[in-house]
């Protein structure tokens, strides 16, 4: 019985090992797309009239081809959240081998 738990432990250990490598290997890949055009979202004139500030959160899929398929707001007010996202329609990532995913953060400050 302990000789099939010692199996169980060691199998799982290496799953453990092979799952935080392609974790880690994801991550670099996120690293590494180059923004290719980027510009700022602006400064909604209703939030600023409002003196409304805060941070946006999305978190983005970027396919192959460089271009933005999916968002998915973490957090934000929003007002604030639709200038970032009319501003995302506009990005570019240099093309890559494979999908990645990366998290976004926008802060607003008048």
């Amino acid at each position: 019985m302990n000789r099939e738990r010692n199996k169980g432990s060691i199998l799982g250990g290496a799953l453990l090992a092979m799952a935080l490598c392609l974790g880690a290997g994801n991550l670099q890949a996120q690293e590494g797309r180059k923004a290719l055009s980027n510009p700022a979202p602006s400064y909604p004139d209703v939030a600023k009239r409002l003196h409304l500030v805060g941070t946006v959160k999305v978190q983005i899929v970027i396919g192959a081809d460089g271009k933005i398929k999916e968002t998915s707001f973490i957090g934000g007010h929003p007002v604030l959240v639709n200038a970032v996202e009319e501003t995302l329609k506009t990005w570019k990532y240099a093309p890559g081998t494979a999908e990645t995913t990366t998290l976004l953060e926008f802060n607003f400050r008048p």
